[in-house]
């Protein structure tokens, strides 16, 4: 068992590292981007990207879940990807169809207006290759090729990098070059992937079976439902957005949100090795205490990382690094305020990711859409009616409130399905000093931007050892 443990732990850590490289390298195209784009042109990108991220979901339909399940176990596994990939090809054949005919239309109903109906032309190409990229991608995850795999994403996302700096800063393409690149990126990785794709699709001619198919499609739908709402907390704020305060503001907001992807690389890393680590240890006697002493040491981490980022943050995106050069563009400074409410969002996610302990070891993993669905409700609520009154800082207060609410809903579900004993005395010392940390600096706020940094440093030096003495002792 320790020899599979120890197996898994290694998977995880390689295909950890392609996601984190993803989305660091990402990150690092938002100062490019904020040099080279207006606050409204990145608010149209943001948005298409976001409704993008959606179409995807109905565009791949679960078949990735249902090619996991069904290859597992039936044989040949050539009839399920099969029948996977050339359901996903069809389904992603006359959705695209559908999108290229009433592209302008389709445009101006998402807000950025029926002139940019050739964007919605270049996402459809994004979007069928990236189903089509699939479910060759989920057959080398079933094969545990997590090389192969790690080397085609990171193949990927270096090409997208490449291909944002080549169309935008030297044939100066303006912002259709951002989709350009992520067509080139997606095209990458279906040509690296076509041994996989040639190697099942040349091994038997394709032969339809009605039950199969049925099977895998009665499997694969309640996919659809979850995935959007899930996609919906992080991503459905963009097309409010639009409608409610325009796209010049959906560029600011959206370039201050990315800062957030600091916080979220913690909650990923954390999550990656959570998971296996409590089912391995959840037969063991003492499994429910070491599981309430591992949010208490993820709590004083996570709140920790969360006030350096919300304190330190702004300031450095306003120093100079380079010159004139600054972290993001001064254009897009009116977004600052967001990033704390951004990053508080995400610390939530990470104590979510903490609970999923109840459901997934009791095998009563269908709350979980439920609490999905709540986030995207209180998410939808909170940008409807926060949003006008407030700009795009309502929208910061919905990515906190809607992961905060799944968070206590899971906590809620777990403590009656699986009691875990928190150390909550502990928990309330770590929350008592993160909170009078950040109340300390707003009290400076009037001093000068020097003073107000030296607070800021030493709260941070000093917390860690709060953090120690509130796990030692409290």
């Amino acid at each position: 068992m320790a020899a599979s443990i120890k197996r898994l732990g290694k998977e995880t850590l390689i295909y950890g590292t392609s996601t984190v490289l993803a989305r660091l390298l990402n990150f690092c195209l938002v100062p490019f981007y904020t040099y080279y784009l207006l606050p409204g042109d990145y608010g149209i990108i943001a948005t298409t990207f976001a409704v993008i991220a959606l179409l995807n979901v109905i565009f791949l339909f679960g078949m990735d879940q249902s090619y996991l399940r069904f290859a597992s176990e039936h044989e040949p596994k050539t009839d399920v990807f099969q029948h996977c990939f050339y359901g996903v090809l069809l389904n992603g054949a006359v959705l695209s169809g559908l999108l290229w005919l009433f592209a302008n239309p389709f445009a101006a109903l998402i807000g950025i207006g029926a002139q940019n109906g050739y964007l919605v032309h270049l996402a459809v190409w994004i979007l069928l290759l990236d189903v089509l990229n699939m479910i060759p991608f989920t057959k080398l995850r079933l094969e545990r090729r997590p090389w192969y795999f790690a080397g085609v994403r990171t193949a990927s996302i270096v090409v997208n990098v490449l291909g944002n700096i080549f169309f935008i800063a030297v044939l100066r393409k303006g912002i259709s070059a951002i989709l350009w690149a992520n067509i080139f990126a997606s095209l990458t990785s279906l040509v690296l992937l076509s041994p996989v794709v040639w190697k099942e699709l040349r091994t038997q001619k394709p032969h339809f079976q009605k039950e199969l198919a049925r099977g895998m499609l009665k499997f694969a739908w309640p996919f659809v439902p979850s995935g959007l709402a899930s996609l919906l907390i992080s991503v459905i704020d963009k097309p409010i957005l639009v409608h409610l305060v325009g796209l010049n503001e959906v560029g600011i907001y959206q370039a201050n949100f990315k800062i957030g992807v600091f916080m979220m690389l913690l909650v990923s890393m954390f999550d990656q090795a959570w998971r296996p680590f409590f089912l391995a240890h959840a037969k063991e006697p003492d499994a429910k205490q070491t599981f309430a002493r591992v949010l208490t040491c993820f709590a004083a981490l996570g709140t920790w990382f969360l006030l350096g980022l919300s304190f330190l943050m702004p300031p450095i995106i306003q120093s100079n690094l380079l010159g004139n050069f600054h972290l993001i563009s001064p254009n897009y400074w009116a977004g600052l305020h967001i990033i704390p409410l951004v990053l508080t969002g995400y610390f939530c996610y990470g104590l979510y990711v903490n609970f999923m302990v109840g459901p997934v070891i009791t095998k009563k993993t269908h709350i979980l859409l439920w609490i999905t669905l709540l986030g995207a409700v209180v998410s939808i609520t909170t940008n409807l009616t926060l949003v006008p009154h407030l700009g795009i800082l309502g929208a910061g207060w919905a990515v906190a409130l809607s992961y905060g609410a799944m968070a206590v809903a899971l906590f809620r579900f777990t403590q009656q399905h699986y009691t875990l004993p928190y150390e909550y005395k502990k928990l309330a010392v770590i929350g008592l000093a993160c909170a009078a940390s950040a109340v300390c600096v707003y009290a400076f706020r009037a001093q000068s931007a020097g003073t107000v940094l030296t607070v800021k440093i030493i709260l941070l030096t000093l917390y860690p050892l709060w953090m120690w003495g509130a796990v030692k002792k409290a």
